[in-house]
């Protein structure tokens, strides 16, 4: 290369001075730079279509929560019954010898008593009779023991205090339409969701509500036995308290109190 162009000539133009360009280097070194803004303008394109898309992609639908009544039947709670006992035999009667003295009318035998009655001192506590017989002295004459009769007087039949709370009955109370209708009664009105709300993770939380069912088929005294929290047992009460009146239960054909007792399961998915 001339010295007068040495000044003004491209620094890779200076390095293949004397070489082929044409062999294909020289062609790559002069667009370099061309080819890393292109290849970097091409990349901001991507990310850029990238992040559009995903802007306005549609966010994906949550899974409702699934709540399960477990258990429809109602559950009852049957009480051993203790054993009775029965009454003990009556203590052996015992024969009370009471104390007499001889009382009968004087014989005259040749103008003699034979026996003189007794003293009237001696009749003031003991028993007249026509033997004489030692005994306990009493101014109250016993009635005369009865021997051999056998009688055992019946134990009396209580009355069942119909007003109580039963355990065992033998018409159970039941919901309007029978267990179906009362589990589509829970399933339509309890919130499932109540659970994933109050941030409870997956899985199942079971709660058990207890509730009397009265003469007239009120509902009262509802309470939850359990409490797996995430506010499910006040959901459980709050959906039984508001429910209609039941059939009462029946005993002896008389319509009596009765608890029931209802376990309900939420589940929660992920």
């Amino acid at each position: 290369m001339e010295t007068n162009k040495i000044l003004s000539a491209d620094f890779l133009d200076i390095i293949f001075d004397g070489r082929n360009k044409e062999y294909g280097a020289y062609d790559l070194r002069k667009s370099y730079h061309k080819r890393i803004t292109a290849a970097i303008l091409v990349m901001l394109g991507i990310a850029l279509l990238a992040s559009v898309f995903s802007f306005f992609k549609p966010a994906p639908k949550e899974e409702p929560v699934k709540m399960l009544v477990e258990d429809v039947s109602l559950t009852q709670v049957k009480e051993k019954e203790k054993p009775v006992e029965p009454p003990p035999p009556p203590p052996p009667k015992q024969e009370v010898k009471i104390e007499i003295k001889q009382f009968t009318p004087p014989k005259i035998v040749k103008e003699q008593v034979t026996e003189p009655p007794p003293k009237q001192e001696q009749l003031e506590d003991t028993k007249i009779g026509v033997i004489n017989q030692e005994g306990i002295k009493t101014d109250v004459i016993a009635p005369p023991v009865e021997k051999g009769t056998g009688v055992v007087e019946a134990p009396k039949v209580q009355t069942e205090d119909y007003d109580k709370e039963f355990k065992t009955v033998q018409i159970e109370a039941k919901f309007p339409g029978g267990n179906d209708a009362w589990v589509k009664y829970l399933q339509r009105n309890l919130r499932g969701e109540v659970a994933q709300e109050n941030g409870a993770p997956a899985g199942n939380y079971t709660v058990v509500v207890s509730f009397l069912v009265s003469k007239d088929g009120t509902i009262s005294e509802v309470k939850a036995l359990n409490n797996p929290g995430y506010g499910i047992a006040a959901e459980a009460v709050r959906v039984i308290q508001r429910g209609p009146n039941w059939t009462p239960a029946v005993q002896n054909g008389r319509n009596v109190i009765y608890r029931q007792k209802q376990p309900i399961t939420f589940q929660v998915t992920d």
